[in-house]
């Protein structure tokens, strides 16, 4: 039976940990191409406020449906009375979010390359080691590569073995992250310079050399501030672990919280104290924002805090990514294989596979810079979960419809419906504004619907148990 160990603060720190990880690590820069000031602030409001419908929605659900413990994909199957169409939904959900989690994973550790870059120059030697037709393999990508590689099984190795530690290592990243991120905006607070803004609504230019439109920039700054918030339902995920259902909405609302304040004031101050073009530029923009402002060892320091930050979120979306697909199979909606865990009550296969896919996204850091492929995996990623952040606002819908669990309170009803019709609206848009990128707007849709050729072998190995055929 499974052990209910999570309590409010480590549901939290999970939620914290996997929000605030690459998201504020890399964003700057990655924003920093995309809009000017004005337009990633606004692009950071209009997706605080979008996620907080959206967790507030994983909150509802929590405590007026605790026994659903697999988050949107049992949310996908209750929406339907018929089990063999719930059955569907659930296992495309399923795979969604697990194949959406190998590019995620994948960009965690890209991200935790480049800050390690600062103490290991190597890691940026061009030095050509192989040429191939007009592929050139640098010396510093193959060794990032190696790294990245070691990390992700390292990682792989303390969740099969120490499962249960899991959280405590979360907790301890956590604090670590909020207590460096004090000291980093309270450092650039005294560099501030305002000049680095240049305009606060400065210029874009498109490919073409052709201006882009403030509405335009938050449109294209949207995919990458969501991503920054992919972690919101993590609690939901672990809620079959939680000691109290009451806590998964809590530490839902107080993550989300944390996380939104903490973005805005780096994000402005990473603008304010690094010019420009250098941050558009940069692999490691905290660490090159406070070298700037107190020298080599106030970078050094951002660069060890960045590290063991990102170390927990490595640990912690590992370990969520493999719980979607172990929690899917005991839903009996994901293939039987993944459902069986170790002795330390490590769902063991589930990592394996997981790690194994994120292991081939892993080859992208060898093709581009990392600031380049840290842009590309987000946008794959975050375009995948978008489709099962739709099934949680749609199943609060349906609730609302059928005034489940409402107990004739049509206030509160009421109030419900309007939150998740917002939710789901704004992962709509989210969507149609990922269109601007077709080429990597088909990758990350197409992984969601790559699953439906694999569903087959799921409906077989159901019925194959059951006996009896499922349509």
């Amino acid at each position: 039976m499974e052990r209910k160990t999570w309590g409010l603060w480590a549901l939290t720190a999970i939620v914290v940990g996997n929000m605030v990880g690459t998201g504020i690590m890399m964003l700057p820069a990655t924003l920093a191409q995309k809009a000017s000031p004005l337009g990633s602030t606004l692009a950071w409001l209009v997706t605080a406020i979008g996620v907080l419908f959206i967790a507030l929605v994983f909150g509802n659900l929590a405590v007026r449906k605790p026994e659903l413990t697999a988050g949107p994909q049992s949310h996908a199957v209750a929406i339907f009375k018929d089990p063999n169409k719930g059955r569907t939904a659930g296992f495309s959900i399923v795979w969604g979010y697990w194949v959406a989690n190998w590019a995620s994973n994948t960009a965690i550790i890209t991200s935790f390359a480049g800050y390690l870059s600062t103490f290991v120059p190597a890691m940026k030697d061009d030095k050509v080691l192989m040429q191939i037709g007009s592929f050139s393999l640098e010396q510093g990508k193959f060794l990032t590569f190696a790294i990245c590689t070691v990390i992700l099984w390292f990682a792989h190795y303390i969740l099969v073995n120490k499962h249960s530690h899991a959280g405590n290592i979360s907790l301890f990243a956590t604090a670590t992250k909020v207590i460096g991120f004090l000291l980093f905006i309270i450092a650039a607070l005294f560099a501030f310079d305002p000049s680095n803004f240049g305009d606060f609504k400065s210029t874009i230019l498109n490919d073409e050399g052709n201006k882009i439109s403030l509405f335009g920039q938050v449109d294209a700054a949207l995919i990458s501030t969501l991503w920054a918030f992919v972690g919101i339902e993590s609690a939901i995920l672990l809620s079959g672990r939680a000691k109290k259902s009451t806590d998964i909405k809590k530490a839902t609302i107080l993550g989300l919280g944390i996380a939104t304040s903490i973005y805005l004031l780096i994000s402005l101050l990473t603008m304010g104290a690094l010019p420009v073009e250098a941050l558009k530029k940069s692999d490691k923009p905290l660490v090159d924002a406070l070298t700037s402002v107190i020298g080599n060892s106030g970078g050094t320091i951002m660069a060890i805090v960045a590290l063991l930050a990102l170390a927990g979120s490595i640990i912690g979306w590992i370990l969520v990514s493999a719980e979607v697909a172990y929690q899917g199979s005991k839903s009996k909606i994901f293939f039987k294989w993944f459902g069986d865990t170790n002795k330390n009550n490590s769902p063991s296969r589930a990592l394996l596979i997981t790690n194994i896919m994120s292991q081939i996204f892993m080859f992208s850091v060898i093709f581009d810079s990392i600031s380049n492929a840290y842009a590309f995996l987000i946008t794959v990623g975050t375009l995948a979960y978008l489709i099962p952040y739709l099934v949680s606002p749609l199943y609060q819908l349906v609730l609302v419809f059928r005034g489940e669990t409402y107990d004739n309170k049509d206030n509160i009803r009421i109030k419900d419906g309007i939150i998740a019709s917002l939710a789901l609206l704004y992962s709509l848009y989210v969507i149609k504004s990922g269109t601007g990128d077709l080429k990597t707007f088909s990758l990350g849709i197409g992984l969601f619907l790559s699953g439906f050729i694999f569903y087959p072998l799921m409906r077989k190995e159901f019925n194959d148990s059951k006996g009896r055929k499922v349509s």
